[in-house]
């Protein structure tokens, strides 16, 4: 299996996925954004984006939906959880809401504070969308009430999926207004080993 990844790009949901369950695997770091700093990406992701993971015949470009098929595939493992289990439905609630819900904003405050040419770059959205974050974290500050993982009283991939979140908000700039549960529960994941060792497998100076 291959993994396409850029540093601090949704391919480190994966990529920490990976190092956690311990499979050998192949590991492309790219610059961002690889759609016009890579030559012939765009060959094998249309999109342009990141992550890329290939599995014999299978390609995939969704971070936790390739987080989830490592689980299910090269289980049984902890990480994943089954529909047996009580907390299944949260367990697939907060791998979705940690995109759909947590990352969607950020990216449009990185778009229009980074990475849109200057004359392009729009304060109001990026502020607007960081509040928009800040509301969405409410919910994450309550479940994290007495419980150092989101599910199942154990690390899952939905802690992956959601820390991911947080860590692109900390890069942001924006990890000043978490509050207590948030900030301890992003300390516990990012001191991790596997995550250290993700972090330094996929960088580009590796």
């Amino acid at each position: 299996m291959k993994l396409y990844h850029c540093p601090n790009a949704r391919s480190v949901r994966p990529l920490w996925a990976l190092e956690e369950l311990g499979l050998a695997y192949e590991l492309q770091v790219m610059p961002f954004p690889p759609r016009s700093e890579v030559a012939g990406y765009l060959e094998i992701n249309p999109l342009g984006t990141v992550p890329t993971f290939i599995d014999g015949n299978l390609t995939m470009t969704e971070s936790t939906g390739i987080c989830q098929y490592l689980v299910d595939q090269y289980g049984p493992t902890s990480l994943g959880m089954t529909a047996e289990e009580p907390e299944y439905g949260d367990y697939l609630n907060w791998l979705h809401r940690s995109d759909a819900t947590l990352t969607f904003p950020q990216a449009i405050v990185l778009r229009y504070t980074q990475l849109e040419p200057v004359e392009r770059r729009v304060p109001q959205v990026a502020q607007d969308y960081a509040i928009w974050f800040h509301s969405r974290l409410r919910a994450l500050e309550v479940a994290l009430e007495g419980k150092m993982f989101l599910v199942g009283d154990r690390f899952t991939i939905a802690d992956i999926a959601v820390g991911y979140a947080l860590q692109m908000g900390e890069r942001l700039g924006l990890s000043d207004r978490y509050k207590p549960n948030c900030e301890r529960y992003l300390a516990d994941l990012n001191d991790r080993p596997a995550y250290k060792r993700s972090q330094q497998k996929g960088s580009l100076e590796e």
